[in-house]
């Protein structure tokens, strides 16, 4: 799939213009929360753009590469779930005001849609170049789909390098200023505790891209279908964080689901990588399988999470003093988050 230079600039363009549409929507109502009914329509847009924009991958390319597109969308959505939990506790942690999370989150994911950029282009340098990479991949997915089977503390945030230097060596205020990254205390120009949060939610989604970067890439080598598989992932996912509100937290095979998707994944990049090499009994995966795989898994995960596994927590919710739309909190609890 050769794509011409123009094609990108033109690609390239409408994602942001997409982005700062919705932002300029969002600042002209600055102090209205983030609604479900506005979260719907506009999880509606984004998630009707990446089918179009699927259906134009197929009208210029073929179904061929409309398949792996559509398989790296719906795997990336999929491994951004997560991201949602992670993303509560950041803004949870920092007491932000529910006026300002929309603006913030959009913010860090245009920074990560940034990183990931540069994260697609190595490595689809280095597939393009040594085809051993494809075994290094591989095997980073298998040891992520145990992870993720045995369980351990992904959920939780932790502070990374980058956050710890952006607090130590930028002026921050102690308090927020509407939805502003900027404000003047003292007459003196500081950046708003929003501007770190922007920077804990763009740096902590890289990590997210060291499996969810491979898993795409055992679905597809083209770059530019990659990057346009992350950027329709991630522009939807601000939307998707105020519109499934509690639902995530019920969602207890999903991890499950995940290990496997990822552990198929690991095993295609694999089998790929020694049917490259002549290995004659290894198989090379068609994408209608891999299609099938994702789909059938989420369905099935999705379905026992809220049925079987719905059931066997409604004891325990009953005892919770949570709200169901906890998720896009920032109440009193998240002000005791911000002390800790």
């Amino acid at each position: 799939m050769s794509v011409a230079p123009w094609v990108w600039i033109l690609t390239l363009a409408g994602i942001l213009a997409v982005i700062a549409a919705d932002l300029l929507v969002i600042h002209r109502n600055d102090t209205r929360e983030f609604t479900t009914r506005r979260a719907a329509f506009w999880s509606a847009v984004y998630i009707g753009l990446a089918v179009l924009f699927g259906l134009g991958v197929w009208l210029f390319s073929g179904g061929q590469h409309a398949a792996q597109y559509f398989g790296g969308f719906v795997t990336e959505k999929s491994l951004s779930v997560d991201n949602l939990f992670v993303f509560m506790v950041i803004l949870t942690r920092f007491a932000v005001p529910k006026h300002a999370q929309h603006t913030v989150l959009m913010a860090g994911i245009v920074i990560a849609l940034v990183l990931r950029g540069a994260f697609i282009a190595v490595g689809a340098a280095a597939i393009s170049t040594f085809t051993w990479v494809f075994f290094i991949f591989g095997a980073f997915l298998l040891w992520t789909a145990y992870g993720l089977v045995r369980g351990g503390d992904d959920d939780e945030f932790k502070e990374n390098a980058v956050l710890r230097w952006a607090k130590r060596v930028i002026p921050t205020s102690d308090d927020y200023d509407g939805s502003r990254f900027l404000t003047r205390r003292g007459g003196r120009r500081m950046v708003t505790p929003l501007m770190i949060v922007m920077i804990a939610i763009g740096s902590t989604d890289v990590l997210f891209a060291l499996d969810s970067i491979p898993a795409i890439f055992g679905l597809t080598t083209e770059p530019y279908l990659v990057f346009t598989a992350n950027a329709f992932a991630l522009m939807g996912l601000v939307q998707l964080y105020f519109l499934l509100g509690g639902l995530t937290d019920r969602l207890v095979y999903l991890g499950h689901g995940l290990a496997f998707i990822l552990g198929f994944i690991g095993v295609k990049l694999i089998f790929h990588a020694l049917h490259e090499y002549g290995v004659g009994w290894a198989p090379d995966v068609p994408i209608w399988l891999s299609l099938a795989v994702i789909a059938g898994t989420l369905a099935a995960t999705t379905v026992a999470s809220l049925t079987v596994g719905g059931r066997g927590r409604g004891a325990a919710d009953q005892g919770r003093d949570e709200p169901a739309g906890r998720i896009a909190g920032g109440d009193a609890r998240a002000s005791e988050g911000s002390e800790r």
